[in-house]
């Protein structure tokens, strides 16, 4: 298995603290697949907009049925955050 260096949610300073507060506002936790972004602040808030405009765009699915598709994509590619 590959290994990608992180910083934990503790060790946060600078451009990436402000992305992680953020996080723990929305989730109460910092996820795995936000961390491994963590070594470039820039590239996980654009990571973040993108998901924001996909999630929570208008759209014909639901929000529910959007959060369904990703869980069974990140299924079948035997993802888990």
């Amino acid at each position: 298995m590959a290994h990608i260096q992180i910083i934990e949610t503790e060790d946060a300073t600078g451009a990436l603290k402000p992305e992680y507060d953020a996080a723990l506002k929305r989730a109460g936790k910092v996820f795995n697949i936000l961390k491994v972004q963590s070594l470039n602040p820039t590239t996980l808030r654009a990571s973040m907009q993108l998901y924001k405009a996909t999630m929570h765009a208008a759209s014909d699915l639901s929000r529910a049925e959007r959060e369904l598709l990703a869980t069974v994509v990140s299924r079948a590619n035997d993802c888990f955050y």
